[in-house]
């Protein structure tokens, strides 16, 4: 019989984590991580909750077992693969609420000798955690600034030196404006991102500060979860200065690699709020191929945007002014050191998870 496990112990364990939800339950959010090996198909999930609600539960079980009794051999040699490539480590199994699905994936495993761990209440009891873990007091220090400043740039630096870091445009696949998800990849689905958000966070519970830029509740179709975002409104806020000419060339260097037509797009999305005269102009320069022209065009209209997120940061608590740092002529990891070196940005000790 294999041990069941609390969600704190099953995280806490080492082995592959094996998920046995549906591909589609699996594709919504997962523990990050995990692999799937899903016992039933999207269909034949369909299928067997149907016939469990219109017929019963042993006309659904003897229905499931007929479904996976063809693919036992395969799923055991995924096993024996995953298992043997963590030699001395569990296979730490889990299906959606620590019922059947996982029952049967482990027992399969241990009639081929494999060690196992379920987790208990399965990835619903997880999603709970992570919920709960978002409620929980953060050290939370934002960083904010004007679009061009290289803020994501300074928090990779801030945590390439052992500050503890958030970078939640990089969890989201979106640098949280109308041409954030240029050349990247698909962003993950809302549940997917708080699942990232709370394994980042989980490594850092030792930290005395946490470092997160100021982005709004939506990071392009991802959003803050509720309990974290609430910590940010309250946070301290740190904004940086750096001349236009240095966030001018921060934008090329971003979006001067981009597919043309795809800034286009992006730069008719925003059009109403542009204004003609600007969208006109914007939409010219990116037809020759004059990314310093378009991303002109775009400054005012973002920093209108920024002036405005930052006078309602922290509106519904005692108003204090953010503290200002000029990094004018620093690249991201100088500004990284001087941000250490002042006592700004406190590095963590080494992290326990």
């Amino acid at each position: 019989m294999a041990d069941r496990q609390s969600i704190e112990a099953f995280l806490q364990g080492e082995g592959p984590v094996v998920d046995v939800r549906a591909p589609a339950e699996f594709e919504k959010g997962h523990i990050p991580g995990a692999k799937n090996l899903p016992l039933f198909s999207d269909d034949e999930r369909a299928e067997v909750g149907t016939t469990y609600k219109q017929v019963g539960r042993t006309a659904a079980v003897q229905l499931g077992l007929s479904l996976v009794g063809p693919k036992l051999a395969r799923l055991g040699e995924t096993l024996q693969e995953w298992s043997s490539q963590c030699p001395g480590q569990p296979l730490r199994i889990h299906c959606w609420r620590g019922g059947m699905r996982s029952g049967s994936m482990a027992w399969l495993a241990e009639t081929l000798d494999l060690q196992t761990v379920v987790l208990e209440g399965g990835y619903k009891r997880y999603r709970r955690w992570v919920l709960e873990l978002m409620e929980q007091p953060w050290p939370i220090h934002l960083l904010g600034g004007r679009t061009g400043t290289g803020k994501t740039d300074l928090l990779l630096e801030l945590a390439e030196r052992g500050v503890a870091v958030v970078d939640l445009e990089g969890l989201a696949h979106h640098r949280g404006s109308s041409f954030g998800g240029l050349g990247l990849p698909a962003q993950p689905s809302t549940e997917a991102f708080e699942n990232r958000i709370a394994a980042v966070l989980d490594q850092q519970r030792a930290a005395p500060q946490i470092w997160l830029e100021a982005e709004s509740i939506q990071v392009g179709r991802c959003r803050i979860p509720d309990g974290l975002w609430r910590q940010m409104q309250a946070a301290p806020l740190l904004e940086i200065t750096r001349t236009v000419e240095e966030r001018l060339d921060q934008l090329v260097q971003v979006y001067g690699v981009q597919d043309p037509d795809a800034l286009a797009e992006a730069t008719q999305r925003i059009a109403r709020r542009l204004g003609p005269q600007r969208t006109k102009a914007a939409l010219e320069a990116i037809a020759v191929r004059d990314w310093r022209g378009a991303c002109a065009q775009m400054l005012d209209y973002y920093d209108r945007c920024y002036d405005h997120e930052l006078e309602r940061h922290g509106q519904e608590e005692s108003r204090t002014e953010p503290e200002r740092q000029d990094l004018a002529g620093l690249s991201a990891a100088a500004a990284a050191d001087q941000l250490i070196g002042s006592g700004l940005a406190a590095r963590s000790a080494k992290q326990h998870h």
